[in-house]
């Protein structure tokens, strides 16, 4: 059993601060965990602790999320079970990794996690942005039926399955990202809406992280007073942001955050 960390109160506003602004940026562009992260680090708490600490208290949001798009998987619930099976075996086992991975050794990783993950963020639009493009393609073909029949008829292959465990072994250790890679996924598959794949996606995440965020809630791996002001903080910012999402112009904010992350990972690299 591990101890988890305990940061003292002035931390822990630190902490709540920090939790604010990736909830916001979140929903003004994505790619919060690219600024929390490297900011509970910078807080003294070991990155080990804030990965764990993190993904606990960022599960509920994903939870809301999800539910925000139930109605487009209606009718594909054999996608849902099976992209579910590889999705909660890869969180499993990505979480274990986490817990048998010695705290300096992560120490080691974490800075190219950082890296991988700011260069998956950078490459996101545009590839968001293609697959939009070439969903109005096929939408403009004649004689076919609707985005929602059509995606319906996409069969989750066996390679596709194995793609997505890998990914979602990728998720329980560390996480940042792996939406990109499941909507590239989807994307090559042939699904045509992209709310749809962005509802599998999110399904996909929720399953990896459930069962990471379980297994780190019962390792003592958790920070309970940092997730706690985490899931507060993020919920706050979410909110905030939504309300700011159509003021802000998105690509200075992304911008932002990949400078942001490129930095992290540079200071993350001196510091180990």
């Amino acid at each position: 059993m591990m101890t988890s960390f305990v940061p003292d109160t002035g931390r822990l506003a630190l902490v709540m601060l920090a939790a604010i602004v990736g909830g916001a940026v979140n929903a003004i562009a994505g790619g919060g965990t690219l600024l929390t992260f490297p900011a509970l680090v910078g807080l003294g708490i070991p990155p080990i602790v804030a990965n764990a600490t993190s993904t606990v208290a960022l599960w509920p949001g994903a939870v809301a999320s999800m539910w925000g798009y139930r109605d487009l998987l209606s009718g594909m619930r054999g996608w849902v079970i099976r992209f579910a099976i590889p999705s909660l075996l890869g969180g499993l086992l990505g979480a274990v990794l986490l817990l048998v991975t010695p705290a300096r050794r992560f120490d080691e990783i974490v800075p190219w996690l950082v890296f991988g993950a700011t260069l998956l963020f950078l490459v996101q639009r545009p590839l968001s942005e293609r697959l939009s493009q070439r969903a109005e393609r096929h939408a403009s073909v004649p004689d076919v039926t609707d985005d929602h029949d059509f995606d319906r008829a996409v069969q989750p292959s066996g390679r596709l399955l194995a793609y997505q465990f890998g990914v979602a072994v990728y998720g329980g250790y560390f996480g940042a990202g792996i939406g990109i890679l499941m909507l590239a996924a989807l994307g090559f598959m042939g699904f045509r809406n992209i709310h749809r794949m962005n509802g599998l996606k999110n399904w996909g995440g929720l399953c990896a992280n459930a069962v990471a965020a379980g297994t780190f809630a019962v390792s003592g791996l958790v920070s309970w007073p940092v997730a706690i002001a985490m899931a507060i903080g993020a919920a706050a910012g979410g909110y905030g942001g939504s309300r700011l999402a159509q003021r802000v112009p998105q690509a200075r904010v992304r911008q932002a955050i990949v400078v942001i992350g490129f930095a992290a990972t540079l200071w993350l690299l001196t510091r180990t």
